[in-house]
């Protein structure tokens, strides 16, 4: 567990509400003034993936300062699972990004939380679901309200979402991320892959590469480990490479979304300025913004919402 202030300093503090962002790995707590503004944050590794649905609340309740008057949680991500906290069902696209209004109330042990958990969203056709996404698109909208084209999220499961007047239009999930880690950490592959380094003019060739021709991708992969064995391939280049390789397999089959449209990214520094590399090598001006920051907007434009809803 991390955090800014010491647990006694954040007891004396006036905490008015709770945002939460809940993922399958890690949970992430920001104790909040009424006006929004961040009194301390705290992390833990104990993910929605790590609980069962009785582990929650004293997940929960350890990063929490003591007290007994009502404390307002706001909840985005894994935890409205099927397998998480409680289930809280989907809102369908086309969709404003959903609410507080839309939010489920968990019954809690501790009287004094008053827990909710904000839906994702689903798509019926091509089939699609998002959970936490939502909620940084939101908070991108909640600062950007004018904004009108498309949003790419990259992750583990990176979406792409387009975005016209305030609604959530339609999106597709791409596997990438997670294809990367198994790529890099489970095939033929590992043995060629650095598990850390980088190597830009290797990343934005491969890219540039497998763009134009994205149906040898197969071929292209194992390639790496073939140039390993036969030519020495730096394990650096080689993963700058496979990652370039896969973005631009991405990028080729989301073409639709990003061809025209302004783009913005939120992610990660790392991974977003890979895929906004990967973006303005094609030409497109992109907009990038910190995931951690646009989860947290979006969990404040929820806490206006029920502020609202008290009134």
């Amino acid at each position: 567990m991390t955090g800014g202030l010491a647990g006694d300093a954040v007891d004396r503090v006036a905490v008015d509400w709770v945002a939460v962002d809940w993922g399958t790995s890690h949970l992430r707590v920001w104790l909040c003034d009424a006006a929004g503004a961040v009194l301390d944050r705290r992390d833990s590794d104990q993910g929605m993936g790590r609980l069962s649905r009785d582990g929650f609340e004293p997940a929960l309740r350890t990063l929490l300062p003591e007290r007994s008057a009502p404390l307002p949680v706001i909840v985005c991500g894994m935890a409205g699972s099927r397998q998480g906290w409680a289930e809280a069902p989907y809102a369908a696209a086309p969709c404003t990004p959903p609410g507080i209004d839309r939010a489920v109330a968990v019954p809690t042990q501790d009287k004094a939380l008053q827990v909710r958990i904000l839906p994702g969203v689903k798509q019926d056709s091509p089939a699609d679901v998002m959970r936490g996404e939502e909620t940084q698109v939101a908070g991108f909208l909640a600062q950007s309200p004018q904004f009108d084209g498309v949003i790419c999220l990259p992750g583990t499961h990176t979406k792409w979402v387009h975005v016209s007047a305030g609604e959530i239009v339609s999106f597709r999930t791409f596997l990438t991320g997670e294809m990367f880690a198994l790529l890099a950490g489970q095939s033929v592959l590992r043995h060629s892959v650095a598990e850390e380094g980088w190597d830009d003019p290797a990343f934005a060739e491969a890219m540039a590469h497998v763009l134009s021709r994205p149906a040898a991708l197969a071929a292209d992969l194992f390639s790496l480990r073939a140039e390993a064995l036969l030519h020495g391939l730096d394990p650096v280049t080689a993963r700058a490479r496979l990652s370039g390789l896969l973005i631009g397999a991405e990028l080729a089959a989301a073409r639709p979304y990003w061809l025209g449209p302004q783009v913005a990214v939120i992610g990660a520094a790392g991974m977003a300025g890979a895929y906004t590399t990967a973006l303005e090598a094609q030409g497109v001006p992109v907009v990038q913004a910190d995931v951690q920051e646009m989860t947290l907007a979006g969990l404040r434009a929820a806490w206006a919402g029920l502020k609202e809803m008290a009134t």
